[in-house]
């Protein structure tokens, strides 16, 4: 991918339809931990542990607003139900709820998000810019991000290490 912010990501997809694509990249982090974002909403993280986790770079769209992919998908104010154990909160009570409960118990906050307008994400797939895998809960929550690209292509059987910046047609 020739974009720099797309650049060697893995993009987590949490919305495809006729009007477009939604999702936000899940092995870029940025120099900010979950301390220092609760500290700037102003909301107290108990946890020492949550506190050191990574923000991420989600994407380049709207980089100033946070979007929370998580499991368990539970009941937030505005989430968007990807499947039936993950979801995607942009609503401020699931930080509170993070910061007091450590609830929900597995979670990859961005900043921002990659969207795509209806027809686009098709074209870039048809160009071979993207390989698609199926969603594996483990790489996205259990694995350094500088592991999810790699497992993800071991997931079709491809050596990240092995693949050319070139793409042909057959």
């Amino acid at each position: 991918m020739a974009d720099p912010n797309f650049s060697g990501t893995l993009a987590y997809i949490a919305e495809h339809n006729d009007d477009g694509a939604l999702g936000i990249i899940i092995n870029r982090p940025i120099d900010m931990d979950l301390g220092e974002l609760f500290e700037k909403v102003d909301i107290t993280l108990d946890s020492a542990d949550l506190a050191r986790q990574p923000v991420y770079f989600g994407g380049p769209v709207q980089t100033d607003r946070g979007f929370v992919l998580h499991r368990p998908a539970g009941e937030w104010i505005s989430s968007l139900k990807v499947s039936d154990e993950i979801a995607l909160t942009s609503s401020k009570d699931i930080l509170e709820s993070l910061g007091n409960s450590g609830r929900p118990g597995d979670v990859l906050i961005t900043l921002g998000y990659a969207g795509w307008s209806a027809g686009q994400l098709e074209q870039e797939l048809a160009q071979n810019a993207w390989l698609t895998v199926p969603a594996d809960p483990h790489i996205i929550f259990n694995l350094p991000p500088e592991e999810r690209l790699g497992a993800a292509m071991q997931l079709l059987g491809i050596d990240f290490s092995n693949l050319s910046n070139v793409a042909g047609h057959a």
